[in-house]
């Protein structure tokens, strides 16, 4: 009866403290077995966890507002005085280490908030979040099935679910850690099908290798054919046209130039969603090419392949079927905490023959304990490999494939509206019409609307962005990034991937630009 009473007032308490839940487990278990724990109280570390969970979601819930500040901006030196970044031979005590957690939260950049614009993520996801969690807590590495079993088999299931929607049939895949290095895997790969050979006797003997990119394609293509021995000065630029966009005829040019060179083609890199104007390169074009040339066609999709789930929207990756190779960043469209990146091969077997190694300690073939496939490690690069699968399972698994598209579709809704905001409002211009979730604008201060539009002028107006930009970050009401783009004078880059946005943010981001530049 004493047990029963226990077990029924800790019962009441817990529908008041959420946390306490997990304490109550342990003397539930205590009580069925007849025994008290030793003390009512929690393992210390179990009581800190506690305290770090409460921590967050009140972070969280402060910083998810609309009338909570994106930043508390500070510069290096004033922070190194409010926090103590120092490390000694003695630990801290927890209620310190707490204060110093209470800081780092407060003053790194809240990109929780509805009004953080500043790259191509942004917002929260509470399913999310509870995927880092539980992949924290059971803290293993993914290369074999053994030690990560659960995780091996969803990251297979997810691979194979993006690859049907990307309408590769015999595809394969696996998670790399970035897009950037997603992209490099996927450049190993095309060398791979053309010269099987480079893996054991290297690069030498080989031809003149050359790539193919847009003048608009990620930097980290530069830093992928410098990392693989082909060299900078062989990504050949393809020009762009006046929207963002690969021009093909371009691009056939410079393939036939180099054939003639005696180089070898080896790939072609499209690019769906650039980073600053959102262009969608033409895949289907791009693909004739490629096929006519034999060469491998990537396609760096990380920002814009999340339009695939869109009814609406996904004609934008017409022909991505066509592709060899595909990378996509769930991490930053649809909301997947960092990072969550996919690469995704139409060319089954081939990650496993670009990167295997065959450890005997690691990727024995004789296991009779399980089906040695699923031990995905040695498809990568890597031997540790963190588990980013399951907080994107978790949301898919919570939510459903028509959440993800009511997001996409949301965003191009918000997209639309401030497009046409800013062609409404004085002092507001479109560098562009939009054709993703980058909105590029300039804002013209009433001291420039009247002057002739000269060099002079564009000097002038290649300074407003960077004051304005310093101006929100000081009052820390927003976060929106700047640049400029070959001619063109700084311009404000406005991307709508925040789960939560909508018509009234696009109001008050307008509002807010002028509130601070109408005096410049």
């Amino acid at each position: 009866r004493l047990f029963s009473n226990v077990e029924g007032k800790l019962s009441d308490l817990i529908r008041l403290v959420q946390p306490v839940r997990i304490y109550l487990s342990i003397i539930r278990m205590s009580l069925r077995n007849g025994t008290l724990p030793n003390s009512l109280f929690m393992p210390k570390d179990h009581q800190f966890i506690l305290e770090i969970s409460k921590m967050i979601v009140e972070y969280l819930q402060t910083y998810s507002q609309r009338g909570s500040e994106v930043v508390d901006f500070r510069q290096p030196e004033e922070l190194r005085e409010l926090i103590d970044f120092s490390l000694s031979e003695e630990g801290t005590g927890e209620d310190t280490l707490l204060k110093l957690i209470k800081k780092i939260l407060h003053f790194s950049v809240h990109t929780c908030h509805p009004h953080f614009y500043n790259q191509l993520y942004s917002g929260y996801d509470p399913f999310g979040i509870a995927g880092c969690m539980v992949s924290a807590a059971t803290n293993t590495s993914m290369y074999t099935y053994e030690v990560a079993p659960v995780y091996n088999i969803m990251e297979t299931e997810l691979v194979a679910r993006m690859n049907g929607l990307m309408g590769f049939k015999k595809g394969d895949g696996i998670l790399s850690p970035g897009g950037a290095l997603g992209n490099l895997f996927a450049l190993m790969a095309a060398r791979q099908k053309s010269f099987p050979e480079i893996k054991h006797k290297g690069l030498i003997g080989l031809p003149q290798l050359v790539v193919f990119a847009s003048d608009q394609s990620h930097y980290s293509i530069l830093k992928s054919v410098s990392a693989m021995g082909i060299g900078m000065d062989n990504l050949i630029v393809v020009s762009s046209d006046e929207r963002g966009k690969m021009v093909v005829s371009d691009l056939i040019s410079k393939v036939e130039t180099s054939k003639s060179e005696g180089k070898y083609p080896l790939a072609v890199v499209a690019t769906s969603g650039t980073t600053v104007l959102g262009a969608f390169d033409p895949l289907t074009d791009i693909a004739n090419v490629c096929e006519k040339y034999k060469i491998w066609l990537h396609v760096d999709a990380a920002w814009g392949g999340s339009s695939i789930f869109s009814k609406k929207h996904k004609h934008l990756l017409d022909g991505i079927n066509r592709a060899d190779s595909i990378l996509w960043d769930a991490h930053k469209l649809l909301g997947v905490p960092l990072q969550c990146s996919f690469v995704l091969l139409n060319h089954k077997g081939l990650l496993s023959d670009c990167n295997s190694a065959h450890a005997s300690y690691l990727f024995q073939q004789d296991k009779l304990t399980y089906d040695v496939p699923l031990d995905n490690g040695d498809k990568t690069m890597q031997c540790s490999r963190l588990n980013d699968v399951l907080k994107f399972w978790i949301m898919w698994k919570a939510k459903g494939s028509q959440h993800f598209e009511n997001h996409v579709d949301n965003a191009f809704d918000c997209k639309a509206y401030l497009a046409e905001q800013i062609v409404q409002r004085e002092g507001f211009e479109l560098v562009m019409e939009p054709e993703y979730l980058n909105v590029c604008f300039y804002y013209v201060p009433p001291s420039l609307q009247e002057k002739v539009r000269n060099n002079e002028w564009m000097q002038q107006l290649n300074k407003v962005a960077p004051i304005i930009k310093s101006g929100m970050v000081s009052e820390g009401k927003l976060m929106m990034s700047y640049q400029p783009l070959m001619e063109k004078p700084n311009f404000f880059r406005m991307i709508l991937s925040a789960p939560a946005a909508c018509t009234q943010d696009m109001d008050f981001l307008l509002d807010e630009i002028n509130h601070l530049g109408k005096g410049i």
